[in-house]
């Protein structure tokens, strides 16, 4: 018998929730911009995510969804709710979930970097930068971002999507408000790492009563903003630490931001080699909660190393995938070098 090449990409995982992932190979939340421009799914949109789940993917996440259609991040964003087009959203979660894959709406608020010309960008404080500008929202605007959150996980499960994931990554609204360079806020939603996730833990707390105790809940982190003064990676650390306290269901680590002047997320990292990977590596020994990496993925044995070894439990790939719908599939069965699929 032939042994496996690649048995932990095949190996299925069960979240604290009870869901189960079929593999270990998740579509990482891009921003894709396929919408129509009003919220809504379109048939290239349903067709590219059912493509994902034909090649295997275990995990599809639609970067960017919005419950607050104020706030995007760019016009051909998605968004949840009662205006939405609910025979394209069931389309959408029912096409992209075929072949045992799941679904999960990006839950986000692109704050300060809401797109102008349909939004007035706004962030946990007032922002005032060379081609960046937004007010700082009111303590009312930000207790009722719970309700949003939730209100949207609720559509999402109703409409078929089989979890939701929490952007708190990437220089978006809830990583404004953990970073310590966009948050200057004295009352309780700034100053410490503690205060400044608390808005975090309000939304994940919310999200959970309206969805219930088996339906998954992720959430994108960084590492890392790459910026001077913005979030460390002890910061980031501790808000791992502070997640474990949660229901939460799988921590996405990333890095970086787009805002003027980061780093890109490669910065410093040498040719090759995966972003982050230290961190999660710090992080596993913080939390029992999986953990997916997302950065740097380009080769099989990348994957199946970082899994054997421990330093995650989900890989998540990007732009791999967009150039290759199959991969998951290739990857896992081993389909590489003339070798036949053992999986």
């Amino acid at each position: 018998m032939k042994k496996n090449p690649s048995p932990a990409l095949c190996d299925s995982i069960e979240l604290p929730c009870g869901a189960v992932l079929k593999n270990r190979l998740a579509k990482s939340p891009m921003s894709d911009s396929l919408g129509d421009g009003e919220g809504n799914p379109t048939d290239a949109q349903v067709r590219l995510y059912e493509k994902w789940a034909e090649g295997g993917v275990g995990l599809s996440i639609i970067g960017e969804v919005q419950g607050d259609p104020r706030f995007p991040e760019k016009p051909g964003n998605l968004v949840l709710g009662k205006h939405a087009n609910h025979q394209a959203m069931r389309s959408l979660a029912s096409r992209a979930s075929i072949n045992g894959a799941h679904i999960w709406p990006q839950l986000g608020h692109a704050g300060a970097l809401s797109h102008l010309p349909v939004s007035s960008p706004t962030g946990p404080s007032p922002l005032n930068v060379e081609g960046l500008q937004s007010r700082g929202m009111s303590l009312t605007e930000i207790q009722q971002l719970p309700d949003i959150y939730a209100q949207a996980a609720s559509y999402a499960k109703k409409a078929g999507f089989t979890g939701v994931h929490i952007h708190a990554g990437h220089g978006f609204l809830l990583s404004q408000f953990l970073s310590p360079l966009f948050n200057h806020r004295t009352d309780g939603y700034g100053g410490s790492i503690e205060a400044r996730m608390r808005i975090i833990q309000e939304i994940i707390e919310k999200t959970r009563t309206a969805v219930g105790p088996t339906f998954p809940i992720g959430i994108r982190i960084n590492a890392t903003d790459k910026l001077e003064g913005g979030l460390t990676e002890a910061d980031a650390l501790e808000v791992v630490r502070i997640l474990d306290r949660t229901t939460i269901d799988l921590i996405d680590i990333s890095g970086g931001t787009y805002f003027p002047g980061a780093k890109a997320s490669s910065d410093g990292v040498a040719s090759g080699k995966i972003y982050f990977l230290e961190f999660a590596k710090q992080a596993k020994t913080l939390t029992n909660i999986p953990l997916m990496l997302t950065g740097g993925f380009t080769k099989h044995a990348q994957a199946i190393e970082t899994i054997n070894d421990g330093s995650a439990d989900i890989i998540g790939l990007a732009r791999a995938l967009a150039l290759n719908p199959k991969l998951a599939d290739n990857w896992i069965n081993g389909e590489k070098s003339g070798t036949s699929p053992l999986c």
